[in-house]
């Protein structure tokens, strides 16, 4: 698992500026007012080939001196819980308040790395003698950075790195399976995790937003080892009010990111709804093995075609994952839910599936002649030869003549012969376009 580095400070002290400019991209929306940060708040990053998460905790929306306090309270707590580094930014300008104070008190006790970060230091060279007073904050050397300019990134990211495990260090090998239950706020995701663990492990209430963390629990089944990662309920954005739900936003999706296989759960009696797709698209895109489960069966009022037509909408709603198989459950009663392992290990199987290039060739050729490629202008796509990249998700390279003829629709129908011959069911699938003897490919999942 990649380390985890948090930004913390006070509300526009440039937070969200020095996140873009580490990250390299404009994420965060930067203005200069308070609390601003209304997008996305973490991001994958790398400096010097070692790869790191970064969370922008922003989010602060202040309306008395109090209101600041407590927030940022709440937001170091936050940060000392989940990061493996902490950037504690300061503003030179403003110089050491008594919120900046405060935090630092908190950050010193969490024994933590804690890298003081001085902002707005716009011109290289000595730093300002207004610097020096950070020094009181007992968190060592200040680093002085200029977020806007990115004058003494390169010190900072060095300090970052150094507080990594080192380089190739040997995890230990862990054979678990690891399964991400996610979905919005109130779906069941808790009631599931403690039908399957046969304990009341997990807080179960009917009050959106209990589950504020990612909580693992180990289970055995059958010889096999799951680990079960309950997530917070992903809400829309714009009801992600407190910092708090911010986190659990970050939680459920480093939790996605860490599992082999998700089940997406969807509340039955309240049907889907767009924010459905977008924590199923997550998962789409991260080329994890997946499965929908459709919970509360047990209250779904049912006439012959329910279950039936249920299905379709579950594939109208999810047309960009129509591999993923579904299953009508009720996490209170246990209606179904002991057919899930069966189909995790199912879905797994699919996800790190290969395919030998010789038989891999042989439907695509059949394919191929079967429906012709498209062609523009005169010049018709040809695919010279297939071969598998790699898995989770199962991966693969087509040596073409020209890229920007390998349609979208027609990878899709390759995708489609590939799932009729080797099935593929719970994974997506993603392929590389390459042009024979070029290093230019473009990637289609």
């Amino acid at each position: 698992m990649k380390p985890i580095v948090a930004i913390v400070g006070r509300p526009n002290v440039g937070k969200s500026t020095l996140f873009n400019k580490i990250v390299g991209k404009r994420i965060s929306i930067v203005e200069d007012t308070p609390g601003i940060t209304r997008d996305r708040i973490y991001a994958d990053a790398e400096w010097n080939g070692r790869e790191f998460t970064l969370i922008d905790t922003g989010g602060i929306e202040p309306n008395t001196d109090d209101e600041i306090l407590s927030q940022m309270r709440s937001q170091a707590n936050l940060a000392i819980d989940m990061a493996d580094v902490i950037l504690f930014m300061v503003n030179v300008k403003d110089g050491l308040t008594a919120a900046d104070n405060d935090v630092g008190v908190m950050l010193q006790k969490s024994g933590k790395p804690i890298i003081l970060t001085s902002n707005k230091v716009d011109s290289p060279g000595e730093p300002p003698m207004e610097m020096y007073e950070f020094y009181n904050l007992g968190l060592g050397d200040p680093f002085p950075v200029s977020s806007i300019h990115g004058i003494g990134l390169g010190d900072l990211l060095d300090e970052v790195v150094s507080y990594f495990p080192p380089e190739g260090e040997e995890e230990e090998e862990d054979n678990s399976i690891k399964v991400a239950i996610v979905g919005r706020p109130n779906a069941g995701k808790s009631s599931l995790t403690n039908m399957l663990l046969g304990e009341n492990r997990v807080i179960v209430s009917n009050i959106a937003g209990t589950t504020r963390d990612a909580i693992d629990s180990e289970i055995e089944r059958n010889g096999k080892k799951y680990v079960l990662i309950d997530t917070a309920g992903m809400r829309k954005r714009g009801k992600i009010n407190e910092n708090v739900e911010r986190y659990s936003v970050v939680r459920a999706l480093t939790a996605v990111d860490r599992s082999d296989v998700c089940l997406i759960m969807i509340d039955g009696k309240e049907g889907m709804t767009e924010q459905d797709t977008k924590i199923a698209g997550y998962v789409h895109e991260q080329g994890k093995a997946s499965i929908i489960v459709v919970n509360k069966w047990d209250i779904v009022e049912k006439e012959t075609n329910t279950m039936k037509e249920f299905k379709n909408r579950v594939k109208e709603f999810f047309n960009f994952m129509m591999y993923a198989p579904s299953v009508f459950i009720s996490a209170k009663t246990g209606l179904r839910t002991e057919s899930l392992f069966e189909m995790i290990d199912s879905v797994l199987e699919e996800n790190t599936k290969r395919i030998s290039t010789g038989v891999l060739n042989d439907v695509i050729n059949e394919a191929i002649a079967m429906v012709q490629p498209p062609s523009d202008k005169g010049k018709r796509l040809k695919i010279y030869y297939a071969t598998q990249s790699g898995v989770k998700p199962p991966t693969f390279v087509l040596f073409v003549n020209r890229a920007e003829l390998a349609h979208y629709s027609y990878v899709r129908y390759l995708e489609n012969q590939l799932r009729e011959k080797f099935g593929f069911e719970g994974t997506p699938i993603k392929f590389i376009i390459r042009e024979k003897g070029e290093n230019s490919h473009s990637s289609l999942k």
